[in-house]
């Protein structure tokens, strides 16, 4: 095994051997042996292990039997405890899920602090088919179907091409001593009922069960590079990406019968989860919305639009001094006194300083909001001008106003309002621009 893993980093991780590495060690038979194989191949690494004070007196002795391993074969070691129960209640998340968080914040924390560049975990072959046959169960993806990943940006898995019983092999033939956690034996847990009672089942019918899993995960991660290149090739031809927004445009995308394979692949890093909702979007009316945590999906005639969710945007309201010649937030805008009298455009207005009362404000529309657009006759409602300008929903919130008491000054890079425009006959004149 040694000899296979040596060729295995060679192969894939050849960056492990002169970089300051950490190793997630818990004290199983799993991550004792991860400790001894790099410790054979001179690895330069440290351990870290938490206590997770969830077994009592079982996980104060898994502490002190890593803390005294290492200090045997002079490893440097780093502990942490958790009271994970009371977290878990707190956050009203799972043990496991508030464990996981728990164990790898801490581990970033401790990879910033030390400049350490890699985190090795123990995780192997009969772990990732766990969760293939978990991610089976719950229904995913393509990608969830490719079992535990070999590296996640700083996290690698170097065990990963190798079994159970090849790790219990390796550990007797070298004498490793390891801690047994007694709650792998319960089948509280999903994984531990597949662990017990699934896997040995497949492997009882086929004896190369866990090396056709292997040639399966092969075949599926090759699946997932076409599929991505093939995503990026409808991308370009489909999105029109801005700087905060996607448009992702309905004419050309409904041309390809798969359509919502890619609308799944381009938006799932945004964190939606109601896929049947997102897929209903193309059908559905202007100014339909789905929501995720982080973001916003707009259908707006033939295009659906992506953004970043902003609860409280509407709400910000911006004062402008009179002594103030230019603001910086929420947008660059610069105010001056001129002797001259030019056309206002989209960008730069001239107006009527005794016709303004400072402060002046910048904010958002609000129902109710009216004003005399320039070039018109009389007054306009702006929710009016939004829908003959076809504006989407999202430019509606996006559109900052210039005021001065409550009355609208300048819809920002669009239209003045005539009342306050300048005159030939003004005798102080500002002009404002918009950078």
């Amino acid at each position: 095994m040694l000899t296979k893993f040596q060729n295995h980093i060679d192969q894939n991780f050849p960056q492990l051997k002169d970089k300051k590495l950490f190793l997630a060690v818990s004290g199983g038979i799993d991550s004792m042996v991860l400790v001894h194989l790099c410790a054979q191949l001179n690895l330069n690494f440290e351990v870290l292990h938490c206590n997770f004070q969830l077994r009592g007196a079982e996980s104060e002795a898994d502490l002190q039997f890593v803390v005294s391993y290492c200090q045997q074969q002079a490893i440097a070691v780093h502990t942490q405890a958790f009271d994970t129960a009371a977290l878990a209640a707190q956050n009203k998340e799972s043990i496991q899920v508030t464990a996981r968080n728990l164990r790898y914040q801490w581990f970033y924390e401790k990879m910033a602090a030390t400049n350490c560049k890699y985190l090795l975990t123990a995780h192997h072959l009969d772990d990732s088919l766990e969760t293939f046959l978990i991610n089976f169960s719950r229904g995913t993806g393509l990608e969830g179907l490719t079992g535990i990943p070999a590296q996640n940006a700083s996290v690698i898995r170097p065990m990963l091409p190798f079994s159970r019983l090849e790790i219990e092999a390796y550990a007797q033939a070298h004498t490793i001593q390891w801690r047994e956690d007694a709650s792998n034996a319960s089948d509280k847990y999903l994984r531990n009922k597949i662990r017990h009672t699934i896997i040995p089942v497949l492997k009882e019918a086929n004896e190369n069960f866990l090396a056709s899993f292997q040639n399966t995960i092969d075949h599926l991660h090759q699946a997932v590079s076409m599929v991505a290149d093939a995503s990026k090739l409808v991308y370009d031809k489909v999105v029109v990406a801005h700087e905060h927004q996607m448009d992702i445009q309905l004419s050309p995308l409904l041309t390809f019968q798969n359509y919502q394979a890619y609308l799944y692949q381009w938006l799932v890093p945004y964190g939606f989860t109601a896929w049947n909702d997102v897929y209903d979007l193309v059908s559905a009316q202007s100014g339909k919305q789905v929501f995720s945590a982080t973001h916003v999906l707009l259908k707006d005639r033939e295009k659906l639009i992506l953004t970043e969710r902003n609860e409280t945007a509407t709400e910000a309201v911006f004062l402008i001094d009179s002594k103030e010649s230019k603001v910086n937030v929420p947008l660059n805008i610069s105010f001056c006194n001129v002797s001259y009298l030019s056309e206002s455009d989209s960008n730069c207005i001239f107006v009527d300083e005794d016709k303004i009362t400072f402060p002046l404000t910048l904010r958002k529309w609000r129902t109710g909001d009216c004003f005399y657009p320039s070039g018109m006759t009389g007054k306009k409602k702006l929710s009016k001008y939004f829908k003959d300008e076809k504006y989407s929903l999202l430019d509606k919130h996006k559109q900052w106003l210039l005021c001065t008491d409550d009355q609208i000054i300048w819809v920002i890079g669009k239209r003045a309002d005539q009342r306050f425009l300048a005159q030939k006959d003004t005798v102080k004149t500002i002009q404002i621009a918009l950078k």
